[in-house]
Protein backbone atom coordinates (compact mmCIF):
# COMPACT_ATOMS: atom_id res chain seq x y z
CA UNK A 1 0.00 0.00 0.00
CA UNK A 2 2.66 1.98 0.97
CA UNK A 3 4.63 1.70 -2.37
CA UNK A 4 1.73 2.06 -4.32
CA UNK A 5 0.53 5.75 -2.43
CA UNK A 6 4.16 6.60 -3.16
CA UNK A 7 3.97 6.09 -6.80
CA UNK A 8 0.70 8.02 -7.20
CA UNK A 9 2.23 10.78 -5.24
CA UNK A 10 5.27 10.80 -7.59
CA UNK A 11 3.19 10.56 -10.68
CA UNK A 12 1.22 13.67 -9.32
CA UNK A 13 4.36 15.55 -8.88
CA UNK A 14 5.60 14.96 -12.36
CA UNK A 15 2.22 16.03 -13.88
CA UNK A 16 2.03 18.98 -12.13
CA UNK A 17 3.92 21.20 -14.42
CA UNK A 18 2.46 19.94 -17.49
CA UNK A 19 -0.78 20.61 -15.99
CA UNK A 20 0.25 24.19 -15.03
CA UNK A 21 1.13 24.48 -18.70
CA UNK A 22 -2.03 23.33 -19.71
CA UNK A 23 -3.72 25.73 -17.51
CA UNK A 24 -2.11 28.90 -18.67
CA UNK A 25 -2.07 27.18 -22.45
CA UNK A 26 -5.74 27.07 -22.02
CA UNK A 27 -6.23 30.25 -19.57
CA UNK A 28 -8.50 32.71 -20.76
CA UNK A 29 -6.40 36.06 -23.08
CA UNK A 30 -9.98 37.54 -23.68
CA UNK A 31 -13.43 37.84 -23.18
CA UNK A 32 -15.94 38.94 -25.62
CA UNK A 33 -19.47 39.21 -24.10
CA UNK A 34 -18.62 36.31 -21.68
CA UNK A 35 -17.29 34.00 -24.83
CA UNK A 36 -13.60 33.48 -23.91
CA UNK A 37 -10.74 33.54 -26.67
CA UNK A 38 -7.78 31.12 -25.09
CA UNK A 39 -4.05 31.99 -25.34
CA UNK A 40 -3.98 29.00 -27.27
CA UNK A 41 -6.26 30.14 -29.61
CA UNK A 42 -4.16 33.20 -30.02
CA UNK A 43 -0.92 31.57 -30.36
CA UNK A 44 -2.56 29.57 -33.00
CA UNK A 45 -3.80 32.50 -34.93
CA UNK A 46 -0.06 34.43 -34.84
CA UNK A 47 1.34 31.09 -35.81
CA UNK A 48 -1.41 30.84 -39.13
CA UNK A 49 -1.22 34.50 -39.77
CA UNK A 50 2.81 33.96 -40.20
CA UNK A 51 2.50 31.55 -42.63
CA UNK A 52 0.07 33.62 -44.26
CA UNK A 53 2.81 36.02 -44.75
CA UNK A 54 -0.14 38.81 -43.23
CA UNK A 55 1.41 42.17 -42.66
CA UNK A 56 1.82 43.67 -39.32
CA UNK A 57 2.05 42.29 -36.12
CA UNK A 58 0.52 38.77 -36.16
CA UNK A 59 -0.28 38.75 -32.48
CA UNK A 60 -2.19 41.60 -32.33
CA UNK A 61 -4.01 40.81 -35.96
CA UNK A 62 -4.64 37.60 -34.29
CA UNK A 63 -6.01 38.91 -31.06
CA UNK A 64 -8.27 41.51 -33.80
CA UNK A 65 -9.10 38.84 -35.80
CA UNK A 66 -10.77 36.53 -32.88
CA UNK A 67 -12.58 39.57 -31.28
CA UNK A 68 -13.99 39.79 -34.63
CA UNK A 69 -14.96 36.26 -34.96
CA UNK A 70 -16.34 35.44 -31.77
CA UNK A 71 -18.95 38.18 -32.65
CA UNK A 72 -19.57 37.27 -36.16
CA UNK A 73 -20.77 33.56 -34.59
CA UNK A 74 -22.65 35.30 -31.83
CA UNK A 75 -24.13 36.85 -34.43
CA UNK A 76 -24.52 34.32 -36.77
CA UNK A 77 -26.45 31.98 -33.34
CA UNK A 78 -28.65 34.82 -32.63
CA UNK A 79 -30.09 34.52 -36.32
CA UNK A 80 -30.28 30.64 -35.82
CA UNK A 81 -27.60 30.49 -38.58
CA UNK A 82 -25.65 27.08 -38.75
CA UNK A 83 -22.67 26.27 -40.58
CA UNK A 84 -23.07 21.95 -42.15
CA UNK A 85 -19.96 20.19 -41.89
CA UNK A 86 -20.43 19.80 -45.37
CA UNK A 87 -20.41 23.38 -45.66
CA UNK A 88 -17.15 23.96 -43.77
CA UNK A 89 -15.20 20.98 -45.55
CA UNK A 90 -15.97 22.77 -49.14
CA UNK A 91 -15.08 26.32 -47.43
CA UNK A 92 -11.77 25.08 -46.39
CA UNK A 93 -11.60 22.95 -50.07
CA UNK A 94 -11.87 26.55 -51.17
CA UNK A 95 -9.18 28.22 -49.50
CA UNK A 96 -6.99 25.73 -49.50
CA UNK A 97 -7.20 25.66 -54.07
CA UNK A 98 -5.77 29.54 -53.44
CA UNK A 99 -2.48 27.69 -52.69
CA UNK A 100 -3.22 24.82 -55.34
CA UNK A 101 -3.69 22.33 -52.71
CA UNK A 102 -6.25 20.19 -51.70
CA UNK A 103 -7.62 20.64 -48.02
CA UNK A 104 -5.78 17.34 -46.86
CA UNK A 105 -2.32 18.48 -48.49
CA UNK A 106 -3.66 22.54 -46.52
CA UNK A 107 -4.26 20.70 -43.07
CA UNK A 108 -1.28 18.54 -43.45
CA UNK A 109 1.36 21.61 -44.47
CA UNK A 110 -0.54 23.69 -41.26
CA UNK A 111 0.46 20.72 -38.89
CA UNK A 112 3.89 20.48 -39.95
CA UNK A 113 3.93 24.20 -38.56
CA UNK A 114 2.60 23.66 -35.65
CA UNK A 115 -1.08 25.21 -36.38
CA UNK A 116 -4.01 22.60 -35.52
CA UNK A 117 -6.62 21.64 -38.02
CA UNK A 118 -8.72 23.26 -35.28
CA UNK A 119 -7.79 26.85 -35.67
CA UNK A 120 -7.74 26.67 -39.44
CA UNK A 121 -11.84 25.34 -39.34
CA UNK A 122 -12.71 27.90 -36.72
CA UNK A 123 -11.19 30.44 -39.28
CA UNK A 124 -13.34 29.32 -42.20
CA UNK A 125 -16.13 28.56 -40.14
CA UNK A 126 -15.96 33.10 -39.22
CA UNK A 127 -15.81 33.71 -42.59
CA UNK A 128 -18.53 31.46 -44.18
CA UNK A 129 -21.13 32.74 -41.48
CA UNK A 130 -20.48 36.61 -41.41
CA UNK A 131 -20.40 36.32 -45.55
CA UNK A 132 -23.99 34.44 -45.01
CA UNK A 133 -24.80 37.16 -42.45
CA UNK A 134 -23.89 39.94 -44.82
CA UNK A 135 -25.23 38.44 -47.74
CA UNK A 136 -28.84 38.04 -46.07
CA UNK A 137 -28.54 41.51 -44.70
CA UNK A 138 -27.46 44.04 -47.24
CA UNK A 139 -27.85 41.77 -50.82
CA UNK A 140 -30.45 44.01 -51.97
CA UNK A 141 -27.38 46.75 -52.17
CA UNK A 142 -27.63 44.86 -55.70
CA UNK A 143 -30.79 46.42 -56.87
CA UNK A 144 -30.04 49.59 -55.52
CA UNK A 145 -27.29 49.78 -58.06
CA UNK A 146 -28.59 51.61 -61.43
CA UNK A 147 -27.05 51.53 -64.43
CA UNK A 148 -26.33 55.41 -63.78
CA UNK A 149 -24.38 54.17 -60.79
CA UNK A 150 -22.51 52.12 -63.17
CA UNK A 151 -21.80 55.00 -65.72
CA UNK A 152 -20.55 57.81 -62.92
CA UNK A 153 -18.32 54.72 -61.41
CA UNK A 154 -16.86 54.16 -64.80
CA UNK A 155 -16.36 58.06 -65.74
CA UNK A 156 -15.21 59.10 -62.01
CA UNK A 157 -11.72 60.71 -62.40
CA UNK A 158 -9.26 58.97 -60.45
CA UNK A 159 -8.16 60.08 -57.02
CA UNK A 160 -4.84 61.09 -56.81
CA UNK A 161 -2.56 58.14 -56.05
CA UNK A 162 0.21 57.91 -53.47
CA UNK A 163 3.90 56.96 -54.29
CA UNK A 164 6.47 55.79 -52.28
CA UNK A 165 10.24 55.69 -51.54
CA UNK A 166 11.48 52.46 -50.25
CA UNK A 167 14.30 50.57 -49.86
CA UNK A 168 14.99 46.84 -49.48
CA UNK A 169 17.27 43.83 -48.14
CA UNK A 170 16.57 40.31 -49.77
CA UNK A 171 17.68 37.41 -48.17
CA UNK A 172 18.41 34.15 -49.94
CA UNK A 173 16.06 31.38 -48.88
CA UNK A 174 17.17 29.23 -51.81
CA UNK A 175 18.27 25.99 -50.08
CA UNK A 176 17.78 24.75 -46.26
CA UNK A 177 20.99 26.14 -45.25
CA UNK A 178 20.18 29.57 -46.69
CA UNK A 179 16.88 29.73 -45.47
CA UNK A 180 18.16 28.51 -41.92
CA UNK A 181 20.41 31.50 -41.69
CA UNK A 182 17.90 34.06 -43.59
CA UNK A 183 15.09 33.63 -40.10
CA UNK A 184 18.08 33.65 -37.51
CA UNK A 185 19.17 37.37 -39.27
CA UNK A 186 15.60 38.27 -39.55
CA UNK A 187 14.81 39.68 -36.57
CA UNK A 188 17.63 42.04 -36.36
CA UNK A 189 16.60 43.44 -39.32
CA UNK A 190 12.87 43.75 -37.88
CA UNK A 191 14.00 45.80 -35.52
CA UNK A 192 16.00 48.74 -37.58
CA UNK A 193 14.25 51.45 -37.16
CA UNK A 194 16.61 54.63 -39.15
CA UNK A 195 16.93 55.08 -42.84
CA UNK A 196 20.84 55.20 -42.53
CA UNK A 197 20.75 51.79 -39.87
CA UNK A 198 18.92 50.17 -43.09
CA UNK A 199 21.04 50.92 -45.66
CA UNK A 200 24.20 49.71 -43.81
CA UNK A 201 22.61 45.92 -43.45
CA UNK A 202 21.89 46.29 -46.79
CA UNK A 203 25.03 47.04 -47.91
CA UNK A 204 26.30 44.34 -45.54
CA UNK A 205 24.19 41.19 -46.08
CA UNK A 206 21.34 42.12 -48.76
CA UNK A 207 20.81 39.27 -52.01
CA UNK A 208 19.88 42.35 -54.42
CA UNK A 209 21.08 44.13 -56.37
CA UNK A 210 19.87 47.51 -54.32
CA UNK A 211 22.80 46.48 -52.04
CA UNK A 212 25.27 49.04 -53.76
CA UNK A 213 22.59 51.41 -53.43
CA UNK A 214 22.32 50.48 -49.50
CA UNK A 215 18.48 48.97 -51.12
CA UNK A 216 17.22 52.11 -52.33
CA UNK A 217 14.61 51.75 -54.48
CA UNK A 218 13.12 54.64 -56.80
CA UNK A 219 9.94 55.86 -56.89
CA UNK A 220 7.05 53.46 -57.24
CA UNK A 221 3.61 53.55 -57.87
CA UNK A 222 1.17 52.15 -54.58
CA UNK A 223 -1.24 51.02 -56.83
CA UNK A 224 1.31 48.81 -58.55
CA UNK A 225 2.70 46.36 -55.85
CA UNK A 226 0.49 43.33 -55.26
CA UNK A 227 -2.42 43.75 -52.07
CA UNK A 228 -0.24 42.34 -48.86
CA UNK A 229 2.99 44.42 -49.53
CA UNK A 230 0.97 47.59 -50.20
CA UNK A 231 -0.74 47.07 -46.94
CA UNK A 232 2.31 46.19 -45.47
CA UNK A 233 4.05 49.56 -46.39
CA UNK A 234 0.84 51.46 -45.99
CA UNK A 235 0.72 50.96 -42.47
CA UNK A 236 4.23 52.24 -41.96
CA UNK A 237 5.78 55.44 -41.44
CA UNK A 238 9.18 56.95 -42.97
CA UNK A 239 12.06 55.21 -41.35
CA UNK A 240 9.87 51.93 -40.28
CA UNK A 241 9.96 48.30 -41.47
CA UNK A 242 8.00 45.83 -42.44
CA UNK A 243 7.85 42.33 -40.98
CA UNK A 244 9.50 39.92 -42.96
CA UNK A 245 7.58 39.07 -46.35
CA UNK A 246 8.48 35.40 -48.39
CA UNK A 247 9.05 35.71 -52.13
CA UNK A 248 10.19 32.91 -54.24
CA UNK A 249 13.64 31.74 -52.65
CA UNK A 250 13.82 34.57 -50.43
CA UNK A 251 12.88 36.72 -47.42
CA UNK A 252 12.60 39.95 -48.06
CA UNK A 253 12.28 43.34 -46.28
CA UNK A 254 11.31 47.16 -47.08
CA UNK A 255 11.59 49.93 -45.34
CA UNK A 256 9.31 53.47 -46.06
CA UNK A 257 11.79 56.28 -46.46
CA UNK A 258 8.78 58.71 -47.92
CA UNK A 259 5.20 58.78 -49.13
CA UNK A 260 3.47 61.57 -51.34
CA UNK A 261 0.15 61.64 -53.09
CA UNK A 262 0.71 61.82 -57.08
CA UNK A 263 -2.34 62.77 -59.23
CA UNK A 264 -3.04 59.57 -61.72
CA UNK A 265 -3.91 59.48 -65.10
CA UNK A 266 -5.96 56.52 -64.23
CA UNK A 267 -6.05 53.38 -62.12
CA UNK A 268 -3.84 50.56 -63.24
CA UNK A 269 -6.22 47.78 -64.27
CA UNK A 270 -3.36 45.10 -65.72
CA UNK A 271 0.23 44.95 -66.31
CA UNK A 272 1.38 43.07 -69.73
CA UNK A 273 5.16 41.49 -69.36
CA UNK A 274 7.15 38.88 -70.18
CA UNK A 275 9.46 36.70 -68.78
CA UNK A 276 12.23 34.98 -70.33
CA UNK A 277 14.28 31.98 -68.22
CA UNK A 278 17.99 31.98 -69.47
CA UNK A 279 19.72 28.74 -67.51
CA UNK A 280 22.85 29.26 -65.27
CA UNK A 281 21.38 32.05 -63.05
CA UNK A 282 23.50 34.96 -62.30
CA UNK A 283 26.79 33.07 -63.80
CA UNK A 284 28.63 35.07 -66.79
CA UNK A 285 27.35 33.13 -69.23
CA UNK A 286 23.55 33.88 -68.55
CA UNK A 287 24.54 37.25 -67.80
CA UNK A 288 26.36 37.32 -71.67
CA UNK A 289 23.03 36.07 -72.73
CA UNK A 290 20.92 38.92 -71.72
CA UNK A 291 23.37 40.86 -72.48
CA UNK A 292 22.85 39.68 -76.34
CA UNK A 293 18.98 39.56 -75.39
CA UNK A 294 19.25 43.31 -75.03
CA UNK A 295 20.88 44.30 -77.99
CA UNK A 296 18.66 42.13 -80.28
CA UNK A 297 14.93 42.79 -78.65
CA UNK A 298 13.37 45.91 -78.43
CA UNK A 299 9.58 44.98 -77.62
CA UNK A 300 8.18 42.19 -75.97
CA UNK A 301 6.91 40.64 -79.21
CA UNK A 302 10.26 40.19 -80.21
CA UNK A 303 11.07 37.43 -77.20
CA UNK A 304 8.85 35.07 -79.55
CA UNK A 305 10.85 34.90 -81.78
CA UNK A 306 14.00 34.08 -79.53
CA UNK A 307 11.85 31.53 -77.92
CA UNK A 308 11.05 30.00 -81.07
CA UNK A 309 12.23 26.15 -81.16
CA UNK A 310 13.14 26.39 -77.19
CA UNK A 311 10.40 24.48 -74.51
CA UNK A 312 7.70 26.55 -74.24
CA UNK A 313 8.17 26.67 -70.35
CA UNK A 314 11.45 29.53 -71.42
CA UNK A 315 8.93 31.87 -72.28
CA UNK A 316 6.36 33.02 -70.14
CA UNK A 317 3.99 36.08 -71.24
CA UNK A 318 0.94 37.66 -68.65
CA UNK A 319 -1.58 40.33 -68.64
CA UNK A 320 -3.15 40.50 -64.54
CA UNK A 321 -4.07 42.97 -62.48
CA UNK A 322 -1.54 44.38 -59.88
CA UNK A 323 -2.89 42.20 -57.20
CA UNK A 324 -2.21 38.64 -58.83
CA UNK A 325 1.31 38.93 -60.34
CA UNK A 326 4.29 37.43 -57.50
CA UNK A 327 5.39 39.86 -55.11
CA UNK A 328 8.99 40.10 -56.29
CA UNK A 329 7.89 40.58 -60.21
CA UNK A 330 5.56 43.36 -59.34
CA UNK A 331 8.30 44.96 -57.43
CA UNK A 332 10.86 44.58 -60.39
CA UNK A 333 8.09 46.00 -62.87
CA UNK A 334 6.87 48.94 -60.83
CA UNK A 335 10.53 50.11 -61.46
CA UNK A 336 10.33 49.94 -65.23
CA UNK A 337 8.91 51.62 -68.61
CA UNK A 338 7.57 50.16 -71.19
CA UNK A 339 9.96 47.85 -73.01
CA UNK A 340 12.26 47.96 -70.45
CA UNK A 341 14.25 45.23 -69.05
CA UNK A 342 14.60 43.78 -65.59
CA UNK A 343 17.54 41.26 -65.04
CA UNK A 344 17.62 41.64 -60.62
CA UNK A 345 15.02 38.30 -60.38
CA UNK A 346 15.97 34.57 -60.28
CA UNK A 347 13.96 31.28 -60.28
CA UNK A 348 14.66 27.59 -59.44
CA UNK A 349 16.89 28.37 -56.07
CA UNK A 350 18.80 30.58 -58.15
CA UNK A 351 19.65 28.41 -61.20
CA UNK A 352 17.29 30.53 -63.82
CA UNK A 353 18.16 34.13 -64.54
CA UNK A 354 14.92 35.67 -65.36
CA UNK A 355 14.68 38.20 -68.15
CA UNK A 356 11.78 40.29 -67.34
CA UNK A 357 10.42 42.89 -69.52
CA UNK A 358 7.02 45.44 -69.23
CA UNK A 359 5.19 45.05 -71.91
CA UNK A 360 2.57 47.83 -71.27
CA UNK A 361 0.26 48.97 -68.52
CA UNK A 362 -3.38 49.70 -69.48
CA UNK A 363 -5.87 51.80 -67.98
CA UNK A 364 -9.21 52.79 -67.75
CA UNK A 365 -9.36 56.02 -69.63
CA UNK A 366 -11.40 57.68 -72.02
CA UNK A 367 -10.54 55.77 -75.02
CA UNK A 368 -11.30 52.64 -73.37
CA UNK A 369 -14.52 53.35 -71.82
CA UNK A 370 -16.28 51.24 -74.30
CA UNK A 371 -14.21 48.35 -73.72
CA UNK A 372 -14.84 48.60 -70.34
CA UNK A 373 -16.79 45.48 -68.67
CA UNK A 374 -19.98 46.92 -67.63
CA UNK A 375 -20.80 44.02 -65.40
CA UNK A 376 -17.41 43.86 -64.06
CA UNK A 377 -18.14 47.72 -62.73
CA UNK A 378 -21.16 47.07 -61.31
CA UNK A 379 -19.68 44.06 -59.39
CA UNK A 380 -17.56 45.79 -57.99
CA UNK A 381 -19.60 48.93 -56.92
CA UNK A 382 -22.15 46.44 -55.12
CA UNK A 383 -18.76 44.97 -53.15
CA UNK A 384 -17.68 48.12 -52.37
CA UNK A 385 -21.00 49.35 -51.42
CA UNK A 386 -21.91 46.10 -49.46
CA UNK A 387 -18.18 46.00 -47.75
CA UNK A 388 -18.79 49.26 -46.66
CA UNK A 389 -22.29 48.34 -45.00
CA UNK A 390 -20.25 45.37 -43.48
CA UNK A 391 -17.96 47.25 -41.79
CA UNK A 392 -20.40 49.62 -40.01
CA UNK A 393 -21.75 46.48 -38.61
CA UNK A 394 -18.91 45.01 -37.72
CA UNK A 395 -18.13 48.15 -35.93
CA UNK A 396 -21.45 48.77 -34.04
CA UNK A 397 -21.36 44.58 -32.60
CA UNK A 398 -17.60 45.69 -31.42
CA UNK A 399 -18.73 49.19 -29.82
CA UNK A 400 -21.76 47.43 -28.21
CA UNK A 401 -19.78 44.34 -26.93
CA UNK A 402 -18.45 43.95 -23.18
CA UNK A 403 -14.69 43.27 -24.44
CA UNK A 404 -11.78 42.45 -21.77
CA UNK A 405 -8.61 41.18 -21.55
CA UNK A 406 -8.47 39.06 -18.12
Amino acid sequence: MTFRLSHLLLCALLAAPQWTFAQNLFAPAIEVDGRVVTRFEVDQRARMLELFNAPGDPREAAREALIDERLQLAEAARIGLAISEEDLLSGMEEFAARADLSREEFVAQLASQGVDETSFRDFVRAGIAWRRIVRARFGNEASRVTEADVEDEIRTPPAPGLRVLMSEIILPANNPQNAARSREIAPRIAEIDTIPAFAAAAREISASPSRDRGGQLDWLQLSELPGPLRSAISSLSPGEVTQPLSLPNAIAFFQLRAIEEVAMDAPIRSIDYAAFYIPGGRSPEALRQAAELDANVQTCDDLYGVAEGLPPSRLQRDRLPPDQIPADVAVALSQLDENEVSTALTRADGQTLVYLMLCGRYYQDEDTLEAVDRSAARDALINRRIGRRADAYLAELRANADISYP
